[in-house]
């Protein structure tokens, strides 16, 4: 079965390049894990996604190729983007927010937008590049068809205003009077759902009053002071399953 072969994610403007030969040349980093992490030798197979929702099984003919063994238009799998579209606009964290990357991809983001906020305190340099890289890995790892998008980060002024007709939820704490972000889901009309999650040391008061005036609604992750990594991804579960079950 094509779903047990082990998968590599290799951009569409890459296959296309073999839809004539079916002959798909591999990059140094595909090849060094099929021949030396996975062992694999001349006539091995294993699966091709394209990160757009279609999957081709594929052989190994040597180190730098491989061959498509279904013709390019004609993939052997093709699902369509799963809806509605879940957003993660997740503040930049310390340390943590590799795994933000990798736990949002498993737990099937669809777009993940990395916020700079008033309290951010992040650790050194960011880095957007390793962010696209940790998201291709782990979706290949969890057998995702579609890539997520990751976002360059965004100061939050530039994204509060954004979507205005999606369901946009905004995670806060300390007001046991708000829903919780299930509750608020039952109320969806359509569209995409937004869940933005704060930085170490909460929003500023500023930012929690710009957002409700923008159309954000306010809901509690539950009791406890989570992590800020925390909320993000356990939020996002929440959606996960929620989006399950339509």
């Amino acid at each position: 079965m094509a779903r047990e072969l082990r998968r590599l994610l290799i951009p569409a403007s890459q296959l296309a390049a073999a839809a004539g030969s079916s002959v798909l040349s591999l990059s140094s980093d595909h090849s060094r894990y099929l021949t030396r992490v996975l062992r694999y030798g001349p006539g091995a197979r294993f699966a091709v996604v394209d990160g757009a929702g279609q999957l081709w099984e594929a052989e190994l003919l040597d180190r730098q190729q491989a061959r498509l063994l279904q013709p390019f238009d004609q993939p052997l799998l093709v699902h369509p983007a799963p809806r509605p579209r879940l957003v993660l606009a997740a503040a930049v964290v310390k340390r943590d927010f590799d795994l933000v990357v990798r736990m949002a991809v498993e737990l099937g983001v669809d777009r993940l937008v990395p916020l700079l906020c008033e309290r951010t305190a992040v650790l050194g340099l960011l880095r957007p590049e390793r962010w696209h890289t940790i998201a291709a890995e782990a979706a290949e790892q969890c057998e995702r068809l579609w890539l997520p998008a990751i976002e360059p980060p965004a100061p939050l002024s530039a994204v509060l205003n954004a979507a205005p007709e999606a369901t946009r939820l905004w995670a806060t704490t300390r007001q046991s009077t708000l829903p919780s972000l299930p509750v608020a889901l039952a109320a969806h009309q359509g569209g995409e759902v937004w869940l933005a999650c704060g930085p170490e040391g909460g929003w500023s008061a500023a930012e929690e009053q710009t957002a409700i005036e923008a159309g954000w609604q306010a809901v509690q992750l539950g009791p406890t002071i989570l992590r800020s990594s925390t909320a993000a991804v356990a939020g996002l579960a929440l959606l996960s399953s929620w989006r399950a079950e339509l």
